[in-house]
């Protein structure tokens, strides 16, 4: 397995360009099974993720085809991948994949959708929490599937077609809104989606949505109306950049000081991460070319902060901006209200040196003034990238295992860091 290795305290300085978003590249690959025409998609990051999508999109019959790389000023945005998904072959997302990443389970309502028959395994646990499906049954049983569960798999069926609903769910999930909007944009009449997530990957799938045809109102609200068609085209759309990545760039030169641009960063899509990074004394400017931030002699002071549903303070920063806090002068806390098992980085981050104590959902740091190199362990996607942020902040050597896990959400890690002046480089297995 493929480690990393770094050598700390040495500030950020330049540009990093933002990759396109995986959390809306994924459910955008997956609407391609929703028409028979082509579906091209612009800026679409190089990913673990996204190539085992591929993969399972493949399975299913979906033809796919790759841009390579053209000179000029925009060589830093991702594929172009073009999708024709003219002939189903297969109805049936298997466990060996599905197990994998837990997205893939979105296939779920564009297959019954224009199918009218589904085969999903169902996903499974995962590092950071159970998060169940049942929302998403829900959803499809409201537009009208006949859902039944089978040896691990989930049964899908709609003899007649689905046809629009009002669904309300009963508490914010980013996945089942991308599952029942999906399917719902093949779904007869109106369907109103109330408590839907209002994230701007959510937005950005609904835009590609109204452009092969279907009418989406309520972007970025909680409630969105859908007008299904029997028919959806082709469309070609560009990903828009990756927030969270924008946050971890942000946090990791805060946490080392410096000053550099995130290219292609837009703020309106992280405000409140970047309010509570601001609150830490770090500057943030929107510039030509994205977001400008910088931290340059001022110490890091410490904050209160829980995750919340978008708008609030995501989870997938949460790690990241634990990591910061650790130098913090003085003590913060951060409360966990999205998946009850994210904490798991908190030992590695004390092998470094930081002192952080746990209590049920909720994280203690009292910052240290230096947090010093060591071998730690990556568990899961947010944490491994939050070793990363510490290890650049601490003094000496850190050597970070099981790499893998920063493959599946972060686009050439190593070396957009390593432009901007970090020490890190990847230690191959041999």
């Amino acid at each position: 397995m493929d480690r990393i290795k770094i050598v700390g305290g040495k500030p950020l300085r330049g540009s990093i360009p933002i990759s396109g978003a995986k959390n809306a590249a994924l459910p955008l690959l997956i609407a391609s099974l929703l028409t028979e025409d082509r579906l091209t998609l612009k800026n679409v990051p190089n990913l673990a993720d996204v190539n085992l999508l591929v993969r399972i999109l493949r399975n299913h019959g979906v033809d796919l085809a790759v841009d390579g790389k053209r000179p000029g000023p925009a060589t830093h945005l991702g594929d172009t991948i073009h999708l024709t998904a003219r002939d189903i072959v297969d109805t049936t997302a298997p466990y060996e994949m599905v197990s994998r990443m837990r997205a893939s389970f979105w296939v779920l309502g564009p297959l019954v959708a224009r199918m009218r028959e589904a085969r999903v395994s169902l996903p499974g646990g995962c590092a950071i929490g159970t998060r169940p499906v049942d929302l998403h049954l829900m959803g499809l049983k409201a537009l009208g599937a006949e859902i039944d569960i089978d040896a691990g798999y989930v049964i899908a069926r709609a003899p007649k077609g689905l046809h629009g609903a009002r669904i309300v769910f009963p508490k914010v999930s980013v996945g089942a809104t991308h599952n029942v909007l999906l399917a719902a944009a093949l779904a007869k009449g109106e369907t109103v989606i109330e408590n839907a997530a209002r994230e701007p990957e959510i937005g950005d799938v609904a835009l590609c949505l109204s452009k092969m045809g279907a009418k989406v109102e309520g972007i970025g609200t909680s409630v969105l109306r859908i007008q299904g068609r029997d028919r959806l085209e082709g469309a070609v759309h560009t990903v828009l950049p990756d927030r969270i990545e924008t946050g971890t760039f942000a946090m990791a030169v805060a946490a080392t000081g410096g000053d550099v641009t995130l290219e292609g960063a837009r703020l309106g899509d992280l405000k409140t991460a970047l309010e509570i990074l601001a609150s830490t004394g770090t500057s943030i400017q929107e510039a030509e070319t994205g977001v400008r931030v910088y931290r340059n002699g001022g110490g890091i002071a410490p904050v209160s902060v829980e995750t919340e549903p978008f708008p609030g303070f995501p989870t997938d920063l949460q790690a990241q901006l634990m990591a910061l806090l650790t130098r913090a002068s003085g003590t913060s806390v951060i409360r966990e209200t999205i998946f009850e098992n994210r904490f798991m980085h908190v030992q590695e981050l004390a092998r470094l040196g930081a002192d952080i104590q746990l209590h049920g959902d909720t994280a203690t740091i009292t910052g240290v003034k230096t947090l010093k190199g060591a071998p730690v362990m990556a568990t899961d996607l947010r944490a491994s990238v939050s070793l990363v942020i510490a290890g650049l902040a601490g003094e000496g050597e850190t050597v970070i295992n099981r790499v893998y896990h920063l493959d599946r959400g972060f686009e050439q890690l190593e070396r957009k860091l390593s432009a901007c002046g970090a020490d890190i480089e990847r230690i191959a297995s041999g």
